[in-house]
């Protein structure tokens, strides 16, 4: 089985949408991967995505509700197969942590341009914009997976 780590800052917004997107591509598709995600900060350990996260994937049949945050911890860098960045401010935090299997989910798309942070955004606009750029990155992505 292999093992898929979404990362973005604070693993309320951006990463909890990725992981959820992956788990239903997945669960549709029928693969054999496992998927989780991480915050490289420690702000929000334990707490649930942000409401306008939760609200975005409920609106594109994606539930999230029931995450919590998380920070990335040392070994996760072994124990996933491929470890994704959501920008690249944490692309260079995870390297700098040692991260071997890394690479820039832009990498799968929109000219490998950082998923911006939605946490700063003023209300829900926005959170859709987000979700778009995720959710084809993270289709792209699975579909090298297979």
């Amino acid at each position: 089985m292999r093992s898929i780590l979404f990362v973005c800052l604070g693993n309320i917004c951006r990463s909890p949408l990725a992981q959820g997107i992956a788990e239903k591509i997945i669960k549709e598709e029928g693969l054999d991967i496992r998927v989780d995600s991480a915050g490289t900060g420690d702000w929000h350990i334990g707490e649930s995505p942000c409401a306008h996260s939760i609200k975005v994937a409920a609106l594109n049949s994606v539930d999230i509700s029931m995450q919590k945050g998380r920070q990335i911890e040392e070994a996760d860098l072994e124990a996933f197969d491929l470890i994704v960045a959501l920008d690249q401010s944490n692309y260079e935090n995870l390297k700098k942590m040692g991260a071997k299997n890394l690479i820039k989910l832009g990498h799968f798309g929109h000219l490998n341009a950082d998923v911006p942070d939605p946490f700063f955004f003023e209300g829900f606009e926005g959170f859709d914009t987000v979700f778009s750029m995720i959710e084809s990155c993270v289709t792209v992505l699975l579909k090298k997976q297979k």
